[in-house]
C-alpha cells in the first residue's frame, strides 16, 4: 500500500481564508438534512452502503477538482498546501517519502482510490461476494486522502472556485462529506484539524 503523511511547511502562505468569509461560507448549492441523508438505511449492509458512499464522493470530488485543475500547476501549487503551513506528502510502497507538487500529489490519490474502487477484491460488485477483512480501514484511509484533496481545493483554489460560482456546491460537497465521515466515524479529529473553523461555520 502507499502511505501518506504531513509535515509543516515554513514557506507556505497560509494567511488567505477566504471560504470563511461570511459572505460565502454560508452559500449552499441546495439544504438538504444531511444527517438523515447519510443514515444507515434500513435493510443495507453497512459495509455496502460505505462502498457506494466512497465511489460517490470519490466521483464528486474528482469532478470538483478536474473543474479547476487548471489552476492547479506544479508552478502556481509546488507542494499540496494546507491551512496552518501544512504540506502534504506521498510515501511510496519502499517507504521512500515523495515530495509533491500540488497536481502530482492529487494524480496519486486519484490512482491509488481508483486502483482500489475497480479492484473487485476490495470493492465487489458482484451479489453475494463479501467485502474484505479490514474493509473499514480502507475506507477511512480513503476519506483521510479524500479529505486532503478538498483541504487544498480550499486553501489553494477557493478563490478560483467563488470567481467560477463554485463554491456554493463546493460548501454542500464538503458539509455532505463531514457529516457523513462523522457518521461513521471515519476520520479522527486530528485528521480534520485544519479544517475546524470551516466545519463549525458549515
Amino acid at each position: 500500500l502507499f502511505f501518506f503523511f504531513y509535515r509543516k511547511d515554513k514557506s507556505s502562505d497560509w494567511s488567505s481564508e477566504l471560504y470563511l468569509h461570511p459572505s460565502y461560507v454560508t452559500e449552499q448549492a441546495f439544504e438538504l438534512d444531511f444527517r438523515a441523508l447519510v443514515s444507515l438505511p434500513s435493510g443495507i449492509e453497512k459495509a455496502e452502503w460505505l462502498a457506494t458512499n466512497t465511489t460517490a464522493f470519490f466521483k464528486h470530488i474528482s469532478v470538483c477538482y478536474g473543474a479547476l485543475s487548471e489552476y492547479c500547476t506544479a508552478n502556481a501549487c509546488p507542494t499540496a498546501s494546507a491551512p496552518g503551513r501544512t504540506q502534504y506528502f506521498w510515501h511510496n510502497e519502499h517507504g521512500q517519502r515523495l515530495y509533491c507538487s500540488g497536481p502530482l500529489y492529487t494524480d496519486y490519490v486519484t490512482s491509488y482510490i481508483q486502483e482500489l474502487l475497480t479492484d473487485e477484491k476490495v470493492f465487489p460488485t458482484k451479489v453475494g461476494s463479501g467485502f474484505p477483512k479490514g474493509f473499514v480501514s480502507l475506507v477511512q484511509k480513503i476519506f483521510l486522502l479524500l479529505f486532503r484533496i478538498l483541504v487544498h481545493i480550499y486553501w489553494a483554489h477557493y478563490h478560483q472556485a467563488a470567481k467560477l460560482d463554485l463554491h456554493p456546491h463546493l460548501n454542500t460537497l464538503f458539509k455532505h462529506f463531514i457529516i457523513f465521515s462523522q457518521e461513521f466515524a471515519l476520520l479522527e479529529d486530528s485528521d480534520t484539524a485544519v479544517m475546524a473553523s470551516l466545519i463549525t461555520a458549515l
